[in-house]
């Protein structure tokens, strides 16, 4: 039965369109993804070649004073970028996932992004993820809308319903014919991704493939439910469609306007503007108080006096930091509101399916604001390495040549892999079971009336 069940279904041009549609648009995320990874790796590969460049062609120039030297030279630090993150881009094409930072003030040097075409940026790009959680849905609904009631229409229902020995089993077979071909189409765009993006087979790719059949999953149960309601196809159509807008398109655009207006995040702007202004006006201030505030901030430097003449190193660096400690109020408030809007927004998900799945989507591409705000950590950590191990050496002169500049590369910061735990499903689980058994229920019901 099941296996006539499929033919009838294959055979209709209108799915093999809606199937090649649905494969093509996959096929086309995955370019995407690619030239998107590529692009990523092609930056490393340039910063790596500049820095060292750099580093060495100024040496060369500045070879008398240190302090000048590390005026000038920066030094590279990135965000690793995963294979897979090519089929979950997330927002990592806003956010800039290299930093090339002076020791000079961080907060002047932080929020620095790529330059990007904002036509692009306003369109987005259509990864694997939008495939999904956009698409699939679409090619769901039109396969699903009418399996009753087009029967019902044609008047062939009863028929079915005299014929069969479970009438809820034939429904259940139809269902599942369905949700077997569109999953197969996941499935092959997914294992074309493994070669085509060189992801590797650990725990993060498997959670990545259970979220994405899980979602599908919830659709086929809307879509159950709403089949059980024993509507005609016109109507069945209606509701679909607008449970699709509003779960993909009202409910998100509600969310962040909820959030941006109720965790408003100062901008980063302001917060370079106060460190910067923080610094310029040391240039006017009693010397000694910048140096109390440095040494209060940093004792072990308080070994190296300030020198008794007009312009100093350590004065000037000195500058540098207390510009970053004026600003340390507006960045710790812009860091602390990210988090809440983070935070918030995952809390409400777990009630919208569709953002549950792509925020989860992005965690583990590691694409996400939580992998962003853990980047902006890492760097500050970053920076603060680089001051403590050049202070020293700025403050008591040390000769250029004495230290080997070439051992300087690009450093990576690699976080801790998202491998999927019960929170990562338990949405989409709870979803989808409740919206079958609403299904079952209202089905067994119809069944018992015949």
């Amino acid at each position: 039965m099941i296996v006539l069940a499929f033919k009838n279904f294959i055979r209709s041009n209108s799915v093999k369109i809606g199937l090649s549609f649905l494969l093509i648009a996959g096929i086309v995320s995955l370019f995407v993804g690619k030239q998107f990874i590529e692009k990523q790796q092609q930056n490393i590969i340039e910063t790596a070649r500049y820095q060292k460049e750099y580093i060495a062609r100024n040496v060369n120039y500045h070879k008398d004073e240190i302090g000048l030297l590390l005026y000038y030279l920066k030094f590279a630090f990135v965000n690793e970028t995963l294979p897979i993150n090519g089929l979950s881009i997330g927002q990592r094409d806003v956010n800039s996932s290299i930093q090339s930072l002076t020791i000079r003030g961080l907060e002047a040097q932080k929020y620095d992004a790529d330059l990007n075409n904002p036509t692009n940026l306003l369109l987005g790009n259509i990864d694997f993820s939008f495939v999904l959680i956009f698409l699939f849905p679409l090619i769901i609904i039109a396969f699903t809308y009418n399996i009753i009631s087009e029967e019902k229409e044609s008047g062939t229902w009863r028929i079915v319903a005299i014929q069969s020995k479970n009438l809820f089993l034939y429904v259940f077979q139809l269902f599942f014919v369905r949700f077997v071909t569109v999953i197969s189409v996941l499935l092959l765009v997914l294992f074309l991704a493994i070669p085509f993006l060189h992801i590797p087979l650990t725990n993060t790719f498997w959670a990545f493939v259970g979220l994405a059949i899980l979602y599908i999953f919830f659709w086929f149960g809307v879509s159950f439910w709403v089949a059980s309601l024993q509507k005609n196809s016109n109507a069945n159509a209606v509701i679909l469609l607008s449970i699709w807008i509003a779960l993909i398109i009202i409910l998100p655009a509600s969310l962040n306007n909820y959030l941006v207006n109720k965790y408003p995040v100062p901008e980063a702007l302001a917060t370079t503007v106060k460190q910067r202004k923080g610094y310029h006006e040391k240039w006017d201030m009693d010397k000694t108080m910048t140096m109390n505030k440095f040494y209060a901030r940093y004792p072990q430097f308080k070994k190296f006096p300030l020198p008794d003449k007009e312009f100093s190193w350590l004065w000037y660096y000195a500058m540098q930091q207390m510009g970053d400690e004026d600003a340390s109020t507006q960045a710790t408030a812009f860091k602390e509101k990210l988090i809440e809007r983070n935070n918030a927004s995952n809390s409400i998900a777990r009630f919208i399916p569709t953002i549950h799945t792509q925020m989860q989507l992005n965690e583990i591409a590691q694409a996400g604001l939580s992998n962003q705000i853990q980047f902006l950590d890492e760097t500050s950590k970053f920076h603060e390495k680089m001051k403590l191990y050049f202070y020293p050496k700025i403050f008591s002169e040390v000769p250029v040549n004495s230290e080997n500049w070439g051992k300087f590369k690009v450093e990576t910061f690699k976080n801790q892999r998202t491998n999927g735990s019960l929170q990562t499903y338990l949405s989409l689980i709870v979803f989808s079971l409740l919206f079958g058994g609403f299904g079952w229920v209202n089905f067994r019901k119809s069944i018992n009336k015949l």
